[in-house]
């Protein structure tokens, strides 16, 4: 009896990461259907079980290799493959070519901030993340989508759409450090402040996300951006770890 608990412990956080991977599956068939509001919102909800299947799974103590790699792949669909899809879908169909490299080049950024995320996972422990996490740049790139549901003449404007774009392909697999809040010592002080902010955060979304979704992602990428620049010396060799000597063979 206690095994089998044992392996539904085991089960349920990944069950979470699977859920992730169907939302992201579903945008991209939303898009295709041209329904693109829908498709951003199956990215979002595929963000939020995203950060529910880490936090079951320190909760259950089930942590796992298993888990991490599967937990990587889901992100690259839903957060790599799915929003450069629907972001191709919405702006990119009449660009040509430069349009299927510049969605394929935000999946290949995706691709390479997952596999150094998970290269160095037991080196980073920092407050840090190196480099724009693959939700956040998920979520840029579908704010662009959902302020053209009322702006449609965005679309129009190729360079911006595809430059947009690449940046925050780019800014994934920057060295510039993005903060996570998971070991803030602000955060850890002001707990009724921060829960206050999120409160107001979730109520605003429920309100009106086509307008706060967009503002949230660029407040914290420019607000990092602009502490990054401003703080340099402060970073300074703040990803640079030691890597260890390899033994020889004997």
């Amino acid at each position: 009896m206690l095994f089998e608990n044992r392996r539904l412990a085991y089960f349920i956080p990944n069950t979470f990461t699977a859920l992730n991977m169907a939302c992201g599956f579903a945008a991209i068939l939303f898009a295709f259907n041209g329904q693109f509001y829908k498709a951003c919102m199956f990215i979002v909800l595929g963000a939020i079980f995203d950060s529910v299947d880490g936090r079951v799974a320190r909760m259950t103590n089930t942590q796992s290799s298993f888990g991490e790699q599967f937990d990587s792949l889901s992100d690259l669909i839903s957060f790599g493959v799915s929003p450069a899809i629907v972001y191709y879908l919405r702006f990119l169909t009449d660009s040509g070519r430069p349009g299927m490299v510049a969605a394929f080049f935000f999946i290949l950024c995706g691709a390479l901030r997952l596999a150094r995320f998970n290269a160095n996972i037991d080196k980073n422990k920092s407050d840090y993340f190196q480099g724009l996490p693959i939700p956040g740049g998920a979520t840029a790139v579908i704010s662009m989508v959902l302020v053209s549901i009322n702006m449609p003449e965005i679309a129009d404007y190729r360079f911006v759409t595809v430059g947009y774009l690449l940046f925050y392909a780019i800014l994934m697999i920057s060295n510039i450090p993005f903060p996570s809040f998971k070991k803030s010592e602000w955060v850890k002080n002001h707990k009724k402040q921060v829960l206050m902010v999120i409160f107001l955060i979730l109520a605003s979304l429920f309100i009106y996300e086509e307008v706060m979704i967009p503002a949230i992602i660029t407040v914290y990428v420019v607000a990092s951006l602009i502490y990054f620049l401003s703080h340099r010396k402060k970073f300074e060799g703040i990803f640079d770890w030691q890597e260890e000597p390899e033994t020889e063979l004997k």
